[in-house]
Formats: C-alpha cells, sequence, structure tokens
C-alpha cells in the first residue's frame, strides 16, 4: 500500500527534508522492523539521504550539482528543463530506508531529502512501509 506525501517547493532548485513526515508515516504503520520504500514519481525531480544537521551542507549539494548540469547548455528538450531530467537521473528517484524497533534506521546526522529541480511545483512523494 502506497501513501501521498504532497510537498510544495518554492525554488528552482531546493532540497526540502521530509524525514518527519515519513517517520509519522513509519509510525502510523505499526511497523516494528521492516523497510521504507520512498518513491519520487516526477522526471524532473529526486530524493536523497544526506546530512540534515548542517543547512550549508544542502546549499552546497546544489550549487556543486548546478556547476556539474549547468542549467543553460546545447540540450534539443524543446521543454528547457533537460538539465533537471539529468539531475533526476543521477540522484535517483528512490530509497529504500530499513525500519527497526518502529523508525527509521538512519545515520546521527542523516535525513531524506526531496530534490526539486525545476520548480517551484506541488509534487507528490509515494511512500511504503513494509512489514518484515
Amino acid at each position: 500500500m502506497w501513501t501521498t506525501l504532497n510537498v510544495r517547493t518554492h525554488e528552482h532548485f531546493e532540497m526540502i527534508d521530509i524525514t518527519r513526515e515519513i517517520e509519522k508515516l513509519v509510525k502510523k504503520s505499526g511497523v516494528k522492523s521492516g523497510r521504507c520504500v520512498v518513491y519520487v514519481p516526477h522526471t524532473t525531480a529526486a530524493v536523497t539521504i544526506n546530512e540534515n544537521a548542517d543547512p550549508s551542507v544542502k546549499r552546497d549539494i546544489l550549487h556543486e550539482l548546478s556547476k556539474v548540469i549547468p542549467w543553460n547548455d546545447e540540450y534539443t528538450h524543446m521543454e528547457g528543463n533537460s538539465a533537471a531530467h539529468i539531475l533526476s537521473t543521477l540522484v535517483g528517484v528512490s530509497e529504500l530506508l530499513p525500519i527497526e524497533e518502529g523508525h527509521l534506521l538512519l545515520g546521527t546526522w542523516q535525513g531524506v531529502y526531496f530534490c526539486e529541480f525545476d520548480g517551484p511545483r506541488s509534487r507528490k512523494v509515494l511512500i511504503s512501509v513494509v512489514e518484515d
């Protein structure tokens, strides 16, 4: 079973910490041991796990990604958002997270981020919690 998490982005490039919302869904599920699948059904967005203690980390990630995949290049895609499609492919659209004792098994400094590469938009993140 999938639950939809609605995410509203406000910037063209943006990383939004969705860890708490996912944790709430895990708690609500009652699953003590299992897996949580996080899936982004968009071709210009992604999901990743990284540090959530220092906000400069996500700024640095976005800054470096925009240098590697510049917005304006010699792309042929007619919509003008090829960079967003490429970034989605590079970062990835899903994460599989272990659940232990009813909580996401993340490292001390880890958080789950929705990555917007073509915003602002209204987006969806699909979450499935599966018991072992």
